[in-house]
């Protein structure tokens, strides 16, 4: 994952983002509510101030900044410092992952998503929730990268693509909803949650580990 120091430096202006944009931030969280399992034992990679990790009951995280991990570590959120590319944990560890515009940020998404799949028990699953490249809020973050401090290293990705990617890498039974259309603002009818995706710019993905790396090539 690229970009850490910016995290670190600028770590209570992030935290911040989730008070001020409080609509869209629940939005999200319903989102994703519709696919997390509710039992069982999961981890957040990218856990980044624990916002996410919260509404979910998620006690264990990975963040590789370390001002970061401060902040959720105050919300009571147990946090390695380690990148998701390497996971410090055994095998089928987990009974599920969580994935929050981690995606964007990852160096090398195959290897970060192997190793998501590595610490998941056989029948687990990973949640993704990212930002749609191909919605008006994904076209409207694309084009203000160069000048967005906490996006200027992101790669931001469209469903295909991340489809593609969950796929090869062998994760099966995908579940999508979305949430957040058309740009941010004050109709309530953009908050709402449905089904599918390729009209909210915020999408949620659930996948499951079919099996094991020694299992199946």
């Amino acid at each position: 994952m690229d970009g850490v120091s910016v995290f670190d430096k600028h770590a209570n202006e992030y935290d911040r983002w989730f008070d001020e944009n409080e609509t869209i931030y629940q939005a999200e969280v319903n989102a994703l509510r519709r696919l997390v399992p509710t039992t069982g034992v999961g981890i957040e990679i990218g856990a980044g101030t624990g916002r996410f990790s919260m509404p979910f009951g998620i006690r264990i995280g990975v963040e590789p900044s370390r001002m970061m991990a401060r902040i959720a570590k105050a919300r009571n959120i147990s946090i390695c410092q380690a990148i998701g590319e390497r996971l410090p944990f055994r095998d089928n560890q987990f009974d599920f992952a969580l994935l929050v515009t981690v995606i964007c940020f990852a160096k090398d998404v195959t290897r970060l998503l192997r190793e998501v799949k590595r610490v998941i028990k056989v029948g687990g699953k990973v949640v993704i929730g990212f930002i749609d490249r191909d919605s008006p809020l994904g076209q409207l973050y694309q084009s203000r990268k160069d000048t967005d401090k906490f996006y200027r290293e992101a790669h931001f990705y469209s469903v295909p693509e991340i489809l593609s990617l969950v796929r090869r890498v062998g994760f099966g039974e995908l579940q999508f909803c979305q949430t957040v259309f058309g740009l941010p603002g004050n109709d309530p009818m953009a908050y709402q949650v449905h089904d599918g995706f390729g009209k909210g710019a915020f999408v949620a993905l659930s996948a499951t580990k079919l099996y094991s790396a020694g299992d199946k090539k």
